[in-house]
């Protein structure tokens, strides 16, 4: 039986009269890449950052690798990473400095360049963030996921933008980190990311959980009900062309 690493149950997050989480219950298994899917203004977002302690919540219970959320916030900011979006750096600090500060930050020592190994950017170690092509930015801010060693990391939509390439080394960075034994929970707007990627995915529609499952059932699900796809489903798509006639080498500047 797989262990429950973070339960939601009857979420609800309102701002004065608009109630933009409306009762969203699901759980997250240990070790899983669970996929919160939906919509801009569907209420995803704010259902993460209420788990991350980033946001108050109307009601409901949260409870995260065993710690309830109301009783100790600051033992659940232990053992999560959360990706920081760029405005989080500061400007004039290189890799190696700013993974240095965060540690601190969080009252551990760390060998920053093992870090940058692990996200393939220790020849970036003195380079300053603002220096770095998007996909470095990226796996940078994902390695900054990872300092304090965390159960559970949260990545907010982290190939958007990202070339092919780019895009798919971070897919296969995302899935080293779960192979480690690492929870991940992510946001995607890419349909094809999510099944790939994802153990399980909520799909989240004006504050309410639509559907849940596995990318192959519910995909199995809908075929069920008689849907096609008004042109044939081939074993390949434009992106692998692409991936396979200029290679999979990131190419950055």
């Amino acid at each position: 039986m797989q262990k429950t690493i973070i339960s939601v149950q009857n979420l609800v997050k309102r701002y004065g009269d608009f109630e933009a989480v409306k009762g969203i219950s699901f759980d997250v298994y240990e070790g899983e890449i669970f996929g919160l899917l939906g919509p801009n203004g569907a209420g995803k977002s704010t259902t993460l950052e209420i788990i991350e302690t980033l946001r108050p919540k109307t009601s409901g219970s949260i409870v995260v690798n065993g710690i309830n959320l109301d009783e100790a916030p600051n033992d659940i900011k232990k053992i999560i990473g959360v990706q920081l979006q760029s405005s989080g750096y500061y400007p004039n600090l290189n890799l190696t400095e700013l993974i240095e500060l965060f540690a601190g930050l969080y009252n551990r020592s760390v060998n920053a360049l093992e870090l940058l190994d692990t996200v393939n950017l220790r020849d970036k170690a003195k380079n300053k963030y603002k220096e770095l092509s998007g996909g470095q930015k990226q796996r940078f801010s994902i390695a900054t996921t990872l300092i304090n060693d965390p159960s559970i990391i949260f990545l907010d939509e982290p190939t958007t933008g990202l070339d092919p390439q780019a895009r798919r080394n971070l897919w296969d960075l995302i899935l080293d980190i779960r192979k480690k034994g690492t929870t991940v929970i992510i946001t995607t707007h890419y349909m094809d990311e999510a099944e790939i990627l994802c153990d399980r995915v909520a799909i989240v529609d004006a504050g309410r959980i639509i559907a849940l499952n596995t990318p192959d059932q519910l995909i199995d699900e809908l075929v069920a009900t008689g849907f096609e796809r008004p042109k044939e489903v081939k074993k390949a798509n434009l992106e692998d062309v692409f991936i396979h006639i200029t290679g999979k080498a990131l190419r950055e500047e």
